[in-house]
């Protein structure tokens, strides 16, 4: 938080400085002194020590930072410990000193359906809202962008990140653990937002996307992956109760739905670039979870419905412009 505000001039943040050090200092205190497991998870990375990877790869699927012979064998030991009591790595994987993070989501399919049809990240401003652990941060720093924000409020993802940044140190790469809606109005200041993954947890999907075109510049690419379901129709599934075991999940649109929203919000240029059904070859349970996980979630007499009777999950990736 405090290397983003050291460069708030370098990346034309200064009209926002005094809004951005208000937040972050709420929100450190906040970790550090009121949320308890925020307390105890930033105990957890301040005992570990100083680690140095002799190589980084970013473009990787699976991101790989050192290799096993950088560390004693008691460090590597500490931080496998670490790792496993920051779970759950709901995003990945990640390759660190040898030890393999095998993340519930293989992110990295996600990745390659995107990669090379959004616009070029080079030199670009990007928000990654609700950025998790982090992996898409770092896969797009591979890009060179000016620079690459994420927003994670959930303590556990946040102080992942914090332990990934720690070991790669990326300059141009920043979190800050704030919800979308606790953002200064940095009005038309990113040139590329994602936004994957966080839709249907909106109770009001179009007052959110009407915020993402607020921070979009004229023109600017929102790239937004979200739960759908089949249809023609201008229709959303609005689950009773929970879906897929989920209970905030609130809407679930067709693409011919998701773009009405998208044009009501002041986009442009809507096209779907995938549509993909989830199997357990991207989402499925490992030893870095501890929890349920797609299996779980689905009618085990038929997989093409969930337990509580609804469509299986399908995603959708949307592109679309600020007018």
């Amino acid at each position: 938080m405090d290397r983003l505000l050291a460069r708030t001039g370098e990346l034309g943040l200064t009209p926002w400085q005094k809004d951005l050090t208000t937040l972050i200092e709420e929100k450190r205190r906040f970790l550090t002194t009121i949320d308890g497991n925020g307390r105890r998870l930033l105990g957890l990375l301040d005992t570990l020590p100083d680690l140095r990877p002799s190589s980084i790869d970013l473009t990787a699927d699976r991101i790989r930072v050192g290799t096993p012979g950088d560390l004693t064998h008691g460090q590597q030991a500490r931080l496998r410990e670490t790792l496993m009591d920051l779970q759950p790595w709901r995003k990945g994987p990640f390759e660190l000193f040898g030890i393999e993070v095998d993340s519930e989501w293989r992110s990295d399919l996600k990745w390659l359906r995107v990669k090379d049809v959004i616009a070029p990240l080079a030199g670009r401003r990007i928000l990654d809202v609700g950025s998790s652990c982090g992996y898409y941060l770092f896969r797009m720093a591979a890009d060179r962008p000016r620079l690459a924000l994420g927003i994670e409020p959930y303590a556990p993802f946040y102080c992942q990140y914090l332990l990934l940044q720690r070991l790669i140190g990326h300059p141009d790469v920043h979190c800050l653990p704030v919800k979308l809606e606790e953002m200064p109005d940095l009005d038309g200041y990113f040139d590329t937002l994602f936004h994957m993954g966080v839709l249907y947890h909106q109770r009001s999907p179009l007052d959110a996307l009407k915020q993402l075109a607020g921070l979009l510049r004229p023109g600017g690419e929102l790239v937004l992956e979200t739960l759908i379901i089949d249809g023609e129709e201008e229709t959303a599934l609005s689950p009773a109760g929970r879906y897929a075991k989920m209970n905030n999940v609130f809407f679930l649109p067709t693409v011919c739905c998701l773009s009405g929203w998208l044009t009501r919000a002041g986009f442009v240029n809507i096209r779907c670039i995938d549509r993909t059904r989830t199997t357990e070859q991207e989402q499925r349970k490992t030893p870095w979870i501890r929890t349920e996980s797609l299996s779980d979630f689905l009618d085990p007499a038929d997989p093409r419905r969930t337990v509580e009777g609804y469509p299986a999950p399908l995603r959708g990736v949307l592109l679309a412009e600020r007018r």
